[in-house]
């Protein structure tokens, strides 16, 4: 999220790159005016992090989390520095600062924690400290016996300096301390004059700032609510909810779906749009050209005479049938995301009302959606580069505040990338200003860098290419970029093994073990994590043609009726593994992960820890889901804690098997007709002061 949103009024049409104040890299050729105190501050500061882009947009964390913040610092020569890491949110006029700590190589560290929701701020300042100087040389001239008087009258003048910047109660400390350092047999004081705190405790209070040098800019954090980093969401289509064959399902029917998926753990209930559907060109079952007179068409090709963005589909029901869902889904701990497509169908209301909003071809026809030879007649894009476009953007914003008055609070945005970046930054910095806990998710599979700018832009979680990393290798390169690169301060990944879109060629070869593997890879190397059902926990496998993604008898084009209680079901396995993440913190929060030795590429290993290794899961997953595999497991012993001589236990939660393993290699089999993973709980070995073994 942009530093620097505009406000809610406004939106700027005019060029204003010469209001910018520049850089200090665009002036430094010029010289500067030998003027003031300008060259007199002698601290350097440097790659202040985290940041993203310089500052440019805003780092993410979640309520209750800590930010790090780390610096170099130095100026020329020996002298001692002080530095303040300075922060305050968004509701705040004053800083607040944290004495920075040093590390090596002029490195500097502090962390602060966010409290609320919204903006915190963050900056670096440093100043060459006379007095920690002068205290570090006397403490090193005392121990060599070689201090003069001189040098406690040096020192007493730095606290008379203080005594006008302290409070009155401090100030008599101070006259105190002055005094004592020019008495006569302050030298044969010295050791006490070094060991005694008071001194460096009050002189730190009140330090000479005067030629303290600030970082030059401010970094932010947006701080999102808890969901924003854990959260498990569940996608089905409403006109599929109906609990008899034949009929168009209603809003209604979801909400007699919710237990369902209350007690398959899901928090968060995604539909697809939920608006009227225009008629002219639409695509027919299995995206044909030509639809049928009883074909639904695509929840995409949004708008008819019915209405818009801001209407429920006839036949799903009405508002007040929505404000019950989003009542009802809240009393179950769930959350309703709404899909939030900015397209329309020819028959929308924009359409006749704002044609300048849409590219007009030179045949007097509307350019309809197209990624060649993929042909979208059903629906049309806006045009961002239209003459009228502050309208648009307003009005499309206004799409969002409709369905945050309804009670929405989290948005699966459709294909943001297709969007504007501008708008983006424009749109979601002023929702997040007016409703600090709204959440979007981007739908974004595309390149690398359009959806890491999605996510600096403001999107809260954003879809990845996790349905497409299959391999130990792939998986583990892809899941050690988003864990230990920059991108772990603003991209949060959200992983689904399946959409409405995709049907992985390894969930249409790899039969039900590769749902189920799929399910606790995302489950457990992502805090997010999502699927579509039930075609996902039925196993639907079946493409539309040999090399398409794209399922036979989309639901994206027909009505299905489903069976929720099918024997074959994974109700149960998922519902268990959402409940391990709701029970172990480890797979709530970006803690430790690290990937281990397995001596076998179709074994994966993976564990999650917790700082103190209180808490450590062990995941281990067969990739193959066709055959048996099997090797060797090595764990870091000394790292973990673990007692290397004596057994320690690992306890599958999956199945609530207990093994006992020695030493750091264990051998693992897994056999995917059974199930192809373990999930361990590793419980260390201690000894009590009584002598008593047993296993935390």
């Amino acid at each position: 999220m942009s530093t620097t949103p505009q406000t809610a009024t406004t939106i700027r049409t005019d060029d204003d790159h010469s209001a910018r104040e520049p850089l200090p890299s665009e002036t430094a050729s010029e010289a500067p005016a030998l003027a003031g105190d300008w060259g007199r501050k002698r601290v350097v500061i440097e790659d202040v992090r985290p940041n993203v882009e310089g500052g440019r947009f805003a780092i993410k964390r979640v309520v209750g989390e800590t930010v790090t913040v780390e610096a170099d610092v130095f100026c020329d020569g020996h002298d001692a520095l002080s530095v303040r890491l300075c922060y305050r949110s968004d509701e705040e006029s004053a800083w607040r600062e944290v004495e920075m700590q040093p590390l090596v190589n002029d490195r500097w560290r502090a962390p602060f924690a966010v409290g609320h929701e919204g903006v915190y701020q963050y900056t670096v300042l440093a100043w060459v400290d006379r007095f920690l100087t002068w205290h570090r040389d006397f403490q090193k001239r005392a121990a060599a016996r070689q201090v003069e008087q001189v040098d406690l009258l040096t020192g007493a003048e730095l606290v008379d300096e203080a005594l006008d910047r302290a409070d009155e109660t401090d100030r008599s400390a101070l006259q105190l301390w002055s005094r004592r350092l020019r008495s006569d047999d302050a030298v044969r004081h010295l050791d006490r004059i070094c060991e005694d705190p008071e001194l460096p405790e009050l002189m730190q209070r009140y330090p000479d700032r005067s030629l303290a040098t600030s970082y030059g800019r401010t970094l932010a954090v947006t701080v999102d609510r808890e969901r924003a980093r854990f959260s498990a969401w569940y996608e089905m289509f409403p006109r599929s909810a109906a609990d008899e064959p034949g009929r168009h399902g209603t809003l209604k029917d979801v909400t007699s779906r919710l237990p369902y998926v209350a007690e398959m753990g899901f928090d968060v209930l995604y539909l697809p749009p939920i608006h009227p559907i225009g008629s002219r060109f639409r695509k027919g079952k299995n995206n044909a050209t030509q639809a049928e007179p009883d074909d639904v068409g695509s929840p995409w090709g949004i708008g008819s005479a019915e209405g818009g963005h801001k209407a429920v589909h006839p036949e799903l029901g009405t508002l007040d049938d929505f404000r019950e869902l989003v009542a009802a889904a809240d009393e179950l701990g769930i959350e309703i995301a709404m899909d939030v497509a900015f397209q329309c169908s020819p028959d929308h209301p924009y359409v006749r009302e704002h044609p300048d909003w849409f590219r007009q071809r030179p045949d007097g026809t509307i350019q309809y959606a197209e990624n060649p030879p993929k042909k979208y007649q059903d629906i049309y894009p806006f045009d961002f580069e239209c003459n009228d476009w502050p309208a648009l953007w307003r009005e499309l914003k206004s799409v969002f505040d409709y369905w945050i008055e309804q009670g929405v609070k989290i948005f699966r945005v459709d294909n943001p990338h297709t969007k504007p970046f501008t708008f983006w930054e424009w749109c979601l910095n002023e929702i997040k200003r007016e409703h600090p806990d709204v959440l979007f998710l981007a739908e974004a599979f595309t390149r690398p860098k359009i959806m890491a700018r999605l996510a600096a832009l403001g999107f809260t979680q954003s879809y990845t290419y996790f349905s497409w990393r299959n391999t130990k290798h792939e998986l583990t390169e892809y899941v050690t970029e988003l864990n230990t690169t920059n991108l772990r301060e603003y991209f949060r990944p959200n992983f689904w093994p399946n959409t409405p879109d995709i049907l992985t060629e390894y969930l249409q070869v790899g039969g039900r073990s590769a749902f189920q593997l799929r399910l606790i890879l995302a489950a457990t190397l992502s805090t997010n994590y999502g699927i579509y059902g039930p075609p996902f926990e039925h196993c639907w496998s079946e493409p539309r043609e040999p090399g398409s993604e794209e399922y036979l008898h989309s639901e994206k084009y027909q009505v299905h009726h489903h069976e929720l209680d099918r024997a074959d079901s994974l109700q149960g396995l998922i519902a268990r593994v959402n409940r391990l993440r709701r029970g172990y913190t480890v797979l709530q929060t970006p803690c430790e992960l690290q990937f281990h030795e397995t001596e076998n590429d179709q074994l994966l290993a993976y564990t999650r820890s917790s700082g103190d290794n209180s808490e450590i899961l062990l995941v281990v997953v067969n990739l193959d889901p066709h055959h048996r595999q099997a090797g060797w497991v090595t764990l870091p012993m000394e790292e973990f804690a673990l007692d290397a001589t004596h057994p320690y236990q690992v306890h599958d939660l999956l199945s609530d098997s207990r093994y006992l393993w020695h030493g750091p290699r264990n051998y693992v089999e897994l056999d995917p007709g059974v199930i192809p993973a373990h999930i361990f709980q590793v419980r260390r070995r201690v000894r009590t002061e009584r002598e008593f073994e047993y296993y935390l």
